[in-house]
């Protein structure tokens, strides 16, 4: 996989007269591929593996002990559980995609499979979310026949193990999260397993200690709640990104104000920013430059600024010189 300190960088200086008036500089594809191993260096398919098999081994144990003993707490942390697994194995698959060269037909290789996993990802778990509250009100007001004691032990014990399972698994993606959101992802749904988990032994010991079972169908429904509030933010990113929008953490009116301020610009036009996958970024613009098409040292320069301050490795600029106006003038024309 891709050390996250490497950065290969491609500049190319190359112009092309437009009627005599335009030159297009496609340069600074500075190809920043922040793929990080999680770990201490190990590659990420290690850790996706391990995860995977942590967590769908762990969900076989919660769906068995939840059915034999009627608790929907567990059965609701065993449901989050899978569709978190599934999510592992997407993102573990993306990660193998995007890692994949660019052909004559996918010129940017398969880099966008992170951002549909990220989208397939979000979508599964909020399917898996209404399945499960649609069971847990039908438990509140039919609930199942249980023995109190037994079950508020078993969910300790079993909700125990997750805690220590769901925990092991997250940091396998700590390091890396900061920069994909696919890991992001990973790392927060095991995390917040973690918690949840932590809540079952709470609502364990509460139906041991009351025996009142119509505590864990509405546990569940906090459980819930917790999930589907904690996921809102990923979800809503996650449709940015397929909807290509501008990433997070990059300004474009940042952007857009340090391109015109450069040396001779006169205005900016038809500036772009999108996610090529969920760890690159491309940018194009037109620059208007009245005094003439600048040298390569000009556009190298704006390209490892990009790089530098929003980490965008792709960078295309074209530069306008005084004369015909461009087609693609009015802010409004894509």
């Amino acid at each position: 996989m891709h050390d996250p300190s490497h950065r290969a960088g491609h500049h190319h200086g190359h112009w092309h007269p437009g009627n005599g008036h335009q030159g297009h500089g496609h340069h600074g594809h500075h190809h920043h591929h922040g793929h990080h191993a999680p770990g201490h260096g190990a590659p990420q398919g290690r850790a996706f593996a391990i995860a995977v098999g942590l967590n769908l081994g762990f969900v076989l144990v919660e769906v068995a002990a939840g059915l034999v003993y009627n608790s929907m707490a567990l059965l609701a942390d065993a449901g989050h559980n899978f569709a978190d697994g599934l999510a592992l194995l997407l993102a573990w698959g993306a990660s193998v995609l995007t890692a994949r060269a660019p052909s004559a037909r996918f010129t940017y290789g398969l880099r966008g499979s992170s951002i549909l996993a990220g989208l397939i990802n979000a979508a599964m778990l909020w399917v898996a979310l209404g399945a499960i509250l649609l069971e847990t009100v039908q438990r509140l007001f039919h609930p199942a026949p249980v023995a109190a004691h037994l079950t508020g032990r078993v969910m300790m014990v079993v909700a125990a193990a997750g805690i220590a399972i769901n925990g092991a698994a997250a940091m396998l993606f700590a390091r890396g999260r900061k920069d994909d959101i696919n890991l992001r992802a990973a790392f927060q749904h095991l995390l917040a397993d973690a918690l949840v988990s932590a809540g079952v032994v709470v609502v364990g010991g509460l139906v041991l200690a009351t025996q009142a079972t119509w505590i864990d169908p509405a546990a569940s429904l906090l459980i819930i709640a917790l999930i589907g509030w904690s996921s809102w933010g990923l979800l809503r990113e996650s449709v940015a990104l397929g909807l290509a929008g501008v990433p997070a953490g990059i300004d474009e009116r940042a952007v857009r104000g340090f391109l015109a301020a450069a040396p001779g610009v006169s205005a900016v036009h038809d500036l772009h920013i999108w996610p090529m996958s969920t760890t690159e970024t491309a940018l194009t613009a037109h620059l208007v430059m009245p005094g003439g098409a600048p040298g390569d040292a000009f556009l190298h320069g704006l390209a490892a600024e990009m790089a530098r301050r929003w980490r965008i490795g792709h960078t295309t600029i074209q530069v306008e010189c005084a004369g015909e106006a461009c087609a693609l003038h009015p802010e409004g024309v894509v």
